[in-house]
């Protein structure tokens, strides 16, 4: 496979820029320089493609490529559009088809598709528009314990998330996130317990959906829950393999997987939950698009716990998604 032409697609016009630069840079530094040649596809924030600092058509460069890893978190490569363009060229890339991205980054559909399958998740309620949520976010503040989650339905990486209680602060945050233009707003009750991520990985080690050891994840002290800033910042606790009974390991890394196969993910994915003592909730999963390869991130800390290094396990996603 010596000379086998990767290109690694990362930026995008998201939020989540900049957290997909320094993913897609993880990429590129540990793909194995025997075996690929990467190269560097920069996408900026208006979705314009680049290659070599110099603007560059999609049909020009994909047919140049063995092959894409899809680094793209966030709307464009977290949902499905990019996909679509890779199917049209014809180029093999990692991770999931464009349903299957669009399912899963949705966060209502991929909540109903889960709890479906038999997994706990928080209750909730959904707002697309201004009209009518006056209704629907006094019945929050009657019904909910107080504060609730405040989402946006379509971004990653928690960003937009906010805990918010009582109808001036839900009716605002529910207002902010539909005027940046968020497809929809989910407000889910707040589920109080231990958070954790569960990675699966296809065909490891002979399994179909190989389980990594959940990962205990424990918020600053000053931080209300995992948010963007206690993701990157490096001030949260994350304890891999983390502190849970072998039943409640075993149950998540089974929810993981259910997860990954119902929504029908391929190569790899991260799902995370809420261990509280009246069950383990889902609360979203990440496709492989949007998996962090970040010095932060938990996917490559879950990896190096079960000793595979990120470079075998580059490899052996570009191999699964040659079909060599």
């Amino acid at each position: 496979m010596r000379g086998t032409v990767i290109g690694v697609l990362r930026g995008g016009p998201s939020s989540e820029h900049e957290v997909s630069l320094r993913s897609g840079h993880a990429v590129l530094t540990n793909l194995p320089e025997d075996r690929f040649t990467a190269r560097d596809i920069y996408i900026d924030k208006e979705g314009v493609w680049h290659e070599r600092g110099l603007r560059v058509a999609p049909e020009r460069v994909l047919p140049t490529l063995d092959a894409a890893f899809v680094v793209l978190h966030g709307p464009y490569g977290q949902d499905g559009k990019v996909q679509q363009i890779l199917e049209r060229y014809g180029v093999p890339y990692t991770g999931a088809d464009p349903w299957a991205a669009h399912l899963s980054a949705h966060k209502l559909m991929a909540k109903e598709v889960v709890a479906r399958a038999g997994i706990l998740t928080p209750k909730y309620r959904y707002i697309e528009s201004l009209e009518g949520i006056e209704d629907v976010i006094h019945e929050v503040t009657r019904s909910f314990a107080q504060p609730v989650v405040v989402k946006p339905v379509d971004s990653g990486s928690s960003v937009g998330v906010s805990l918010s209680g009582g109808y001036a602060q839900i009716y605002n945050a529910v207002v902010a996130l539909l005027a940046e233009g968020t497809k929809g707003v989910l407000i889910e009750e707040r589920i109080r317990g231990t958070e954790a991520t569960v990675g699966i990985v296809d065909g490891l080690r002979g399994e179909e959906f190989y389980a990594l050891p959940p990962i205990e994840i424990i918020p600053a002290s000053s931080a209300d829950f995992f948010s963007y800033d206690a993701k990157y910042s490096g001030a949260s606790r994350e304890i891999c393999p983390g502190n849970f009974a072998p039943q409640v390991r075993d149950a998540l890394m089974e929810a993981a997987r259910t997860a990954h196969r119902e929504l029908g993910l391929r190569h790899y994915s991260r799902s995370d939950f809420m261990v509280s003592p009246r069950g383990i909730y889902y609360l979203e999963t990440n496709n492989a698009a949007a998996v962090g390869m970040t010095t932060e991130s938990l996917f490559p800390k879950a990896l190096a716990s079960v000793g595979v290094t990120l470079p075998d396990f580059l490899a052996h996603i570009v191999e699964r998604t040659l079909r060599i």
